[in-house]
Protein backbone atom coordinates (compact mmCIF):
# COMPACT_ATOMS: atom_id res chain seq x y z
CA UNK A 1 0.00 0.00 0.00
CA UNK A 2 0.94 3.09 -1.05
CA UNK A 3 2.28 5.22 2.01
CA UNK A 4 -0.07 8.65 2.01
CA UNK A 5 -2.88 5.80 1.61
CA UNK A 6 -1.76 3.55 5.12
CA UNK A 7 -0.73 6.82 6.87
CA UNK A 8 -4.18 8.22 6.53
CA UNK A 9 -6.24 4.69 7.63
CA UNK A 10 -3.91 4.81 10.43
CA UNK A 11 -4.71 8.18 11.48
CA UNK A 12 -8.11 7.24 10.95
CA UNK A 13 -7.81 4.89 13.57
CA UNK A 14 -5.92 7.64 15.84
CA UNK A 15 -8.89 9.43 15.64
CA UNK A 16 -11.19 6.31 17.06
CA UNK A 17 -8.93 5.58 19.77
CA UNK A 18 -8.53 9.63 21.33
CA UNK A 19 -4.94 10.32 20.25
CA UNK A 20 -3.72 13.15 22.01
CA UNK A 21 -3.04 15.22 18.68
CA UNK A 22 -6.86 14.57 17.76
CA UNK A 23 -8.85 16.27 20.16
CA UNK A 24 -10.01 18.91 19.27
CA UNK A 25 -9.54 22.47 21.27
CA UNK A 26 -12.79 22.87 23.78
CA UNK A 27 -15.31 25.52 23.33
CA UNK A 28 -13.84 27.52 26.51
CA UNK A 29 -10.21 27.65 24.36
CA UNK A 30 -12.26 29.30 21.56
CA UNK A 31 -13.71 31.86 23.60
CA UNK A 32 -10.66 33.11 25.16
CA UNK A 33 -8.93 33.10 21.51
CA UNK A 34 -11.87 35.49 20.28
CA UNK A 35 -10.51 37.57 23.26
CA UNK A 36 -6.60 37.85 21.82
CA UNK A 37 -5.50 35.15 24.28
CA UNK A 38 -4.76 31.99 22.57
CA UNK A 39 -0.98 29.94 21.50
CA UNK A 40 -0.28 26.98 19.65
CA UNK A 41 2.19 24.19 19.32
CA UNK A 42 4.36 22.96 16.66
CA UNK A 43 5.84 20.73 18.68
CA UNK A 44 4.66 18.96 21.78
CA UNK A 45 5.46 21.49 24.91
CA UNK A 46 6.30 24.78 23.82
CA UNK A 47 4.09 27.36 22.23
CA UNK A 48 5.37 28.85 19.34
CA UNK A 49 6.53 32.57 20.31
CA UNK A 50 3.55 34.87 19.22
CA UNK A 51 6.26 37.15 17.53
CA UNK A 52 6.60 34.71 14.66
CA UNK A 53 2.92 35.49 13.71
CA UNK A 54 2.54 39.26 13.49
CA UNK A 55 -1.02 40.69 13.59
CA UNK A 56 -2.81 37.54 12.69
CA UNK A 57 -6.04 38.62 12.23
CA UNK A 58 -7.10 38.65 8.54
CA UNK A 59 -4.46 36.62 7.26
CA UNK A 60 -4.76 33.99 5.33
CA UNK A 61 -3.34 30.82 6.67
CA UNK A 62 -2.58 27.24 5.71
CA UNK A 63 -2.87 24.90 8.92
CA UNK A 64 -0.77 22.27 6.82
CA UNK A 65 -1.16 18.32 7.71
CA UNK A 66 -2.48 20.65 11.23
CA UNK A 67 -6.26 18.38 11.09
CA UNK A 68 -7.58 17.35 14.43
CA UNK A 69 -9.39 20.53 15.52
CA UNK A 70 -6.50 22.23 17.41
CA UNK A 71 -4.50 24.95 15.71
CA UNK A 72 -7.28 25.69 13.09
CA UNK A 73 -10.32 26.47 15.10
CA UNK A 74 -7.90 28.83 17.32
CA UNK A 75 -6.35 30.71 14.95
CA UNK A 76 -9.86 30.96 13.05
CA UNK A 77 -10.92 32.45 16.58
CA UNK A 78 -8.25 34.87 16.83
CA UNK A 79 -9.31 36.64 13.09
CA UNK A 80 -7.43 34.85 10.49
CA UNK A 81 -9.07 32.97 7.60
CA UNK A 82 -8.28 29.32 7.77
CA UNK A 83 -8.13 26.51 5.18
CA UNK A 84 -7.24 22.90 6.85
CA UNK A 85 -5.32 20.59 5.03
CA UNK A 86 -4.82 17.21 6.04
CA UNK A 87 -4.58 13.53 4.82
CA UNK A 88 -6.70 12.43 7.22
CA UNK A 89 -10.67 12.60 6.71
CA UNK A 90 -11.68 11.91 10.37
CA UNK A 91 -8.53 14.63 10.97
CA UNK A 92 -10.57 16.61 9.15
CA UNK A 93 -13.65 15.91 10.77
CA UNK A 94 -12.48 17.13 13.56
CA UNK A 95 -11.90 20.88 12.17
CA UNK A 96 -15.43 20.88 11.05
CA UNK A 97 -17.23 19.96 14.31
CA UNK A 98 -15.20 22.84 16.06
CA UNK A 99 -16.32 25.05 13.42
CA UNK A 100 -19.96 23.88 14.04
CA UNK A 101 -20.08 23.91 17.59
CA UNK A 102 -18.39 27.46 18.03
CA UNK A 103 -19.29 29.15 14.68
CA UNK A 104 -15.94 29.35 13.21
CA UNK A 105 -15.59 29.84 9.64
CA UNK A 106 -12.63 27.04 8.23
CA UNK A 107 -12.03 25.44 5.43
CA UNK A 108 -10.92 22.08 5.20
CA UNK A 109 -9.23 19.84 2.18
CA UNK A 110 -8.08 16.26 1.93
CA UNK A 111 -4.93 15.52 0.42
CA UNK A 112 -1.37 14.78 0.34
CA UNK A 113 0.73 17.32 1.81
CA UNK A 114 3.37 16.51 -0.69
CA UNK A 115 1.07 18.38 -3.69
CA UNK A 116 -0.84 21.18 -3.12
CA UNK A 117 -2.60 21.32 -6.36
CA UNK A 118 -5.92 21.98 -4.98
CA UNK A 119 -4.74 25.60 -4.10
CA UNK A 120 -3.65 28.80 -5.81
CA UNK A 121 -0.45 30.23 -5.87
CA UNK A 122 0.48 32.60 -3.70
CA UNK A 123 -2.82 32.33 -1.67
CA UNK A 124 -1.19 32.18 1.48
CA UNK A 125 0.35 34.61 4.30
CA UNK A 126 1.17 31.68 6.73
CA UNK A 127 1.86 28.06 6.28
CA UNK A 128 1.58 26.29 9.92
CA UNK A 129 2.91 22.68 9.88
CA UNK A 130 3.21 21.11 13.07
CA UNK A 131 5.36 17.86 13.61
CA UNK A 132 3.90 15.25 10.21
CA UNK A 133 7.32 15.58 7.63
CA UNK A 134 8.33 12.53 9.37
CA UNK A 135 4.84 10.82 7.90
CA UNK A 136 5.95 11.30 4.22
CA UNK A 137 9.14 9.53 2.38
CA UNK A 138 10.55 13.14 1.19
CA UNK A 139 10.66 16.13 2.89
CA UNK A 140 11.40 18.42 -0.49
CA UNK A 141 8.09 18.42 -1.89
CA UNK A 142 6.70 19.66 1.19
CA UNK A 143 9.23 22.97 1.51
CA UNK A 144 8.61 23.57 -2.09
CA UNK A 145 4.81 23.62 -1.96
CA UNK A 146 4.46 25.71 0.72
CA UNK A 147 6.73 28.34 -0.85
CA UNK A 148 4.66 27.75 -4.20
CA UNK A 149 1.23 28.72 -2.15
CA UNK A 150 2.91 31.49 0.27
CA UNK A 151 2.78 35.65 -1.13
CA UNK A 152 6.04 36.90 -0.91
CA UNK A 153 7.28 37.64 3.16
CA UNK A 154 5.18 34.93 3.86
CA UNK A 155 5.95 32.78 6.77
CA UNK A 156 6.47 29.00 7.13
CA UNK A 157 6.45 27.85 10.99
CA UNK A 158 7.17 23.84 10.91
CA UNK A 159 7.99 21.59 13.75
CA UNK A 160 10.11 18.40 13.17
CA UNK A 161 11.40 15.64 15.16
CA UNK A 162 15.31 15.79 15.63
CA UNK A 163 16.75 12.80 13.09
CA UNK A 164 19.22 11.59 16.51
CA UNK A 165 15.46 9.89 18.15
CA UNK A 166 15.52 7.50 14.68
CA UNK A 167 19.27 6.28 15.90
CA UNK A 168 17.70 4.45 18.15
CA UNK A 169 15.84 0.90 18.38
CA UNK A 170 12.27 1.61 19.07
CA UNK A 171 11.12 -1.81 20.48
CA UNK A 172 14.17 -1.08 22.92
CA UNK A 173 13.13 2.23 23.69
CA UNK A 174 9.66 0.86 24.89
CA UNK A 175 12.13 -0.71 26.96
CA UNK A 176 13.87 2.07 28.55
CA UNK A 177 16.75 1.20 26.70
CA UNK A 178 19.21 3.08 24.25
CA UNK A 179 20.44 0.97 21.30
CA UNK A 180 21.79 2.93 18.85
CA UNK A 181 20.56 0.31 15.56
CA UNK A 182 19.89 2.52 12.60
CA UNK A 183 21.38 5.34 10.09
CA UNK A 184 19.79 8.83 8.52
CA UNK A 185 17.59 8.96 6.71
CA UNK A 186 15.37 6.25 8.20
CA UNK A 187 12.54 4.27 7.37
CA UNK A 188 10.24 2.10 8.70
CA UNK A 189 9.42 0.73 5.93
CA UNK A 190 12.92 0.03 4.57
CA UNK A 191 14.71 -0.20 8.08
CA UNK A 192 12.56 -2.82 10.23
CA UNK A 193 12.93 -5.84 10.74
CA UNK A 194 9.67 -7.61 9.28
CA UNK A 195 8.72 -9.28 12.08
CA UNK A 196 8.79 -5.48 13.53
CA UNK A 197 7.12 -3.70 10.88
CA UNK A 198 4.66 -5.84 11.34
CA UNK A 199 3.94 -4.72 15.12
CA UNK A 200 3.49 -1.39 14.07
CA UNK A 201 0.77 -2.34 10.95
CA UNK A 202 -0.88 -4.65 13.75
CA UNK A 203 -1.37 -1.87 16.09
CA UNK A 204 -2.25 0.67 13.40
CA UNK A 205 0.65 2.77 13.90
CA UNK A 206 1.12 5.25 11.36
CA UNK A 207 4.70 4.81 9.77
CA UNK A 208 7.85 7.26 9.72
CA UNK A 209 10.51 8.44 8.17
CA UNK A 210 13.66 10.04 9.89
CA UNK A 211 15.30 12.47 7.69
CA UNK A 212 18.15 14.46 7.61
CA UNK A 213 18.98 17.98 8.93
CA UNK A 214 20.39 18.47 5.35
CA UNK A 215 16.44 17.65 4.12
CA UNK A 216 15.01 19.41 6.68
CA UNK A 217 16.68 22.87 6.89
CA UNK A 218 18.84 22.69 4.44
CA UNK A 219 15.81 21.74 2.46
CA UNK A 220 13.86 24.65 3.22
CA UNK A 221 16.69 26.96 2.22
CA UNK A 222 17.03 25.08 -1.41
CA UNK A 223 13.06 25.53 -1.87
CA UNK A 224 14.16 29.06 -1.70
CA UNK A 225 13.22 30.15 2.02
CA UNK A 226 15.12 32.40 4.76
CA UNK A 227 14.97 30.43 8.41
CA UNK A 228 14.72 33.53 10.84
CA UNK A 229 13.70 31.31 13.82
CA UNK A 230 14.59 28.08 15.58
CA UNK A 231 14.06 26.71 19.09
CA UNK A 232 14.07 23.06 20.50
CA UNK A 233 11.81 21.32 22.15
CA UNK A 234 10.77 17.67 24.56
CA UNK A 235 8.36 15.36 24.82
CA UNK A 236 8.72 14.65 28.34
CA UNK A 237 7.26 11.54 28.58
CA UNK A 238 7.17 8.40 26.73
CA UNK A 239 9.91 6.73 25.02
CA UNK A 240 11.79 9.94 23.62
CA UNK A 241 11.97 10.78 27.98
CA UNK A 242 14.86 8.84 27.66
CA UNK A 243 16.64 11.05 25.42
CA UNK A 244 15.38 14.14 26.47
CA UNK A 245 17.76 13.64 29.42
CA UNK A 246 21.31 14.71 26.52
CA UNK A 247 19.20 16.52 23.94
CA UNK A 248 16.13 17.76 22.76
CA UNK A 249 14.36 15.96 20.54
CA UNK A 250 12.15 18.43 18.78
CA UNK A 251 13.12 21.32 16.21
CA UNK A 252 10.56 24.54 15.46
CA UNK A 253 11.19 26.63 12.69
CA UNK A 254 10.56 29.80 11.26
CA UNK A 255 11.18 30.42 7.75
CA UNK A 256 10.45 33.19 5.17
CA UNK A 257 9.92 34.01 1.79
CA UNK A 258 11.79 36.38 0.49
CA UNK A 259 10.39 39.36 -2.10
CA UNK A 260 7.82 42.40 -1.33
CA UNK A 261 4.66 41.71 -0.46
CA UNK A 262 2.46 43.54 -3.12
CA UNK A 263 -0.44 44.23 -0.71
CA UNK A 264 1.68 46.41 1.58
CA UNK A 265 3.18 48.48 -1.66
Amino acid sequence: MEIADYNRQAWNQLVESGNRWTQPVTSEEVAVARKGEWRIVLTPTIPVPRDWFGEIEGKDVLCLASGGGQQGPLLAAAGARVTVFDNSPRQLQQDRFVADRDGLEIATVQGDMRSLNLLDDESFDLVINPCSISFVPNALPVWEEAYRVLRKRGRLMTGFINPVYFLFDYFQMQEGKLVVKHSIPYSDERDLATMDLQKLRDANEPLVFGHSLQDLLGGQLDAGFEINGFYEDQWCDGETALLDKYIKTFIATLAEKPGVDSTTT
